[in-house]
């Protein structure tokens, strides 16, 4: 069987799970390692049309931890929340835009398009 049995189902009314060892930390405005020490920061933005924004400035990573994957993890993690929110993203970090959306082409749909009203920084 594909999947361990799953046959693509998939309940999408839960939010997804961050991926392990991934924790959210909106008080910081980031998803981050359990150690704290690779993190994405985030802002919220109000869109044109009212909808929720997550505007991703910053991924880092240790020199000590690079090539685990880490920041692909904490990718995986923003991404999966802000769609289980029925949020837009703003890749304004160069690893994201650059590297990160390249690699997973279908996660380009939650990218906040160019013709969208411009959005405003939210006080969430």
């Amino acid at each position: 069987m594909h999947g361990g049995g799953r046959r693509g189902r998939r309940d999408v009314e839960a939010a997804p799970p961050e991926p392990e060892g991934i924790v959210w930390r909106d008080v910081k405005g980031r998803f981050e390692t359990l150690d704290g020490e690779a993190f994405l920061q985030y802002h919220h933005l109000i869109g044109g049309g009212g909808g929720a924004v997550m505007d991703m400035v910053h991924t880092y990573v240790p020199r000590s931890k690079r090539g685990q994957g880490l920041a692909a993890l904490l990718c995986d993690a923003a991404f999966a929340h802000a769609r289980s929110r029925g949020m837009r993203v703003v890749p304004t970090c160069s690893y994201i835009s650059d590297t990160y959306l390249p690699r997973n082409p279908a996660l380009k749909e939650l990218v906040y398009k160019d013709q969208d009203p411009h959005p405003k920084p939210s006080s969430m």
